[in-house]
């Protein structure tokens, strides 16, 4: 099953996409939790993640990688748009926050997306990437989108990072609770949650790293393809 945008939105209507939201969201939010007045960019699938980040931010975008497809959001307004992962139709350091959600792990070119993220990160910005753990088992079962793309380890991710110029901060994890349909599993995910931070934190479905944009090298050098501006059709 790929798990493109109308995948990924209907994942998160449903009783254990609402658990992972909100399980995901809490750690989030423990590490930005005060974006008044910052300019936030959410690439990948993060609008289940924005919606928050919204109610303060001075301005939030969604942007989706043309292969994932487009979905409109909100539905009163739209903020969201499609674009080629190497050619981000923004100018430099327009971003304060970055937050990448179903992105990184479903690149097709991991390093020209993040020459492009830092591009467009501001010289204080940070970023924010919630990546599935390749030791879990959220990144084992099929129906989990979490099980699509590259899983990282915690190496690999630090790694790519620094490759990519940029400095990981600040380290947690996320979705201790397993991925299995069950109506008593999805009602007591916060205390699922707590046990496995205290019983099986290697196991946690996704890896989440803040990091910073290091400006103590060149940015990458790369050509940037003319950005594509694309109208996102409403969602049926």
């Amino acid at each position: 099953m790929l798990f493109d945008s109308q995948n990924l939105a209907a994942f998160y209507d449903s009783p254990m996409g609402q658990v992972t939201r909100r399980l995901i969201h809490r750690r989030l939010k423990a590490i930005w939790p005060d974006l008044r007045g910052a300019r936030v960019l959410g690439f990948g699938f993060a609008v289940p993640y924005l919606r928050a980040f919204a109610l303060e931010a001075e301005r939030v975008i969604a942007l989706m990688p043309e292969q994932q497809g487009a979905l409109r959001w909100p539905e009163q307004r739209a903020l969201s748009a499609v674009a080629d992962e190497d050619a981000l139709p923004f100018p430099d350091a327009l971003f304060d926050r970055i937050l990448m959600v179903h992105g990184l792990e479903m690149s097709e070119a991991v390093r020209p997306l993040m020459r492009q993220i830092w591009r467009i990160l501001a010289p204080s910005g940070r970023l924010l990437v919630v990546v599935p753990n390749r030791a879990s088992l959220w990144a084992q079962l099929d129906r989990s989108p979490f099980a699509h793309g590259r899983p990282f380890s915690r190496n690999q991710l630090d790694r790519l990072l620094r490759d990519s110029l940029f400095v990981p901060e600040r380290w947690d994890t996320g979705l201790l609770v397993p991925p299995i349909k069950s109506r008593r599993l999805v009602s007591t995910g916060v205390a699922w949650e707590r046990t496995g931070r205290a019983l099986w934190p290697r196991l946690a479905g996704v890896h989440i790293v803040e990091a910073t944009k290091s400006l103590y090298a060149l940015a990458p050098a790369g050509r940037v393809k003319k950005a594509k501006r694309v109208l996102v059709p409403a969602r049926g």
